[in-house]
């Protein structure tokens, strides 16, 4: 009986959060038993009962032996490193595709693996991992994957792998890889430091649970936000209200003064992106210079 399976057999480098969903996505779609590798052989059974179908592999030679599909999910500083041990072990005229998960880097870093049956990629997926596979491989569905492929072979081979995730492919050029990952970090990781500084204000007015109150809010203008962009905006700035942009400014510097900065910087910021989309009212005039005062 001939296998359906795309893959030979699938080898994962690295045991984290992402290896274990995206290895529990894929590993009823290789011939073989998924095997995987990480420096913590704790954190490698761990990751091998997540994923099911799966084993560890005796070392990275093995993987680079034995897959033709090879995932490396490791932190962004030590891929060069795990790209070059990869490198240097035993060389196989088998045809492989090699991808990272990085969402910083392109596919560049993964040149020393290239070869006339080896091809490369960058494929990040642009979601958050929690620990929880099983609902992790249902998150990834519909999920974008931000691609970089090292030719137009290893971006064919990226698509078949991102379909098979029921992911949605986004091509990002390699000199564009870091703005890309810029972006997401501003818009998801920047979103986390910004409700941490309103709850800190929150409590100083003596609320007892900050994110009880704000979550309503915060949820509604995510939503108008992603579903309208700036054209969903409210609030004070956008009336131009500067009275009471000046009594927020007073409350900080004397109550919550660690997060009189941020808040300065990202008011003047939405006057800049009402400027740059609608133009800024009249109105705005006086709230642009309570807050560039010093």
């Amino acid at each position: 009986m001939v296998s359906t399976s795309p893959y030979r057999r699938i080898g994962i480098i690295g045991t984290g959060r992402v290896a274990s969903a995206i290895g529990h996505a894929l590993a009823a779609h290789s011939n073989d038993s998924l095997v995987i590798w990480g420096r913590n052989p704790k954190k490698c059974a761990e990751a091998v009962a997540v994923i099911g179908r799966a084993q560890t592999a005796g070392d990275m030679a093995q993987i680079a032996r034995d897959c033709d599909l090879i995932m490396l999910t490791v932190a962004d500083d030590a891929l060069p490193h795990i790209v070059a041990s990869l490198a240097q072990a035993e060389a196989t005229d088998q045809p492989r595709f090699i991808f990272h998960v990085s969402g910083r880097s392109g596919a560049a870093i993964l040149d020393p693996l290239r070869s006339a049956t080896s091809m490369t990629a960058a494929i990040h997926p642009a979601m958050t991992f929690t620990g929880k596979p099983t609902s992790e491989v249902q998150h990834m569905i519909k999920a974008r994957f931000a691609v970089t492929g090292s030719t137009e072979q290893a971006n064919a081979a990226a698509q078949k792998l991102v379909t098979l995730l029921g992911g949605i492919m986004v091509p990002i050029e390699e000199a564009q890889r870091a703005l890309y990952h810029a972006a997401l970090c501003h818009g998801a990781n920047h979103l986390v430091t910004l409700i941490a500084g309103a709850c800190q204000a929150l409590a100083t007015a003596g609320v007892a649970e900050p994110l009880a109150l704000l979550a309503p809010l915060v949820r509604a203008a995510l939503d108008v936000s992603l579903d309208h962009g700036m054209a969903g905006l409210s609030g004070p700035l956008l009336r131009g209200d500067d009275e009471t942009i000046a009594k927020h400014l007073a409350a900080l510097s004397q109550q919550c003064p660690t997060l009189l900065p941020p808040y300065k910087a990202m008011a003047l910021t939405t006057l800049d992106e009402l400027d740059r989309h609608n133009g800024a009212p009249r109105s705005t005039v006086a709230c642009r210079t309570l807050l560039e005062a010093d």
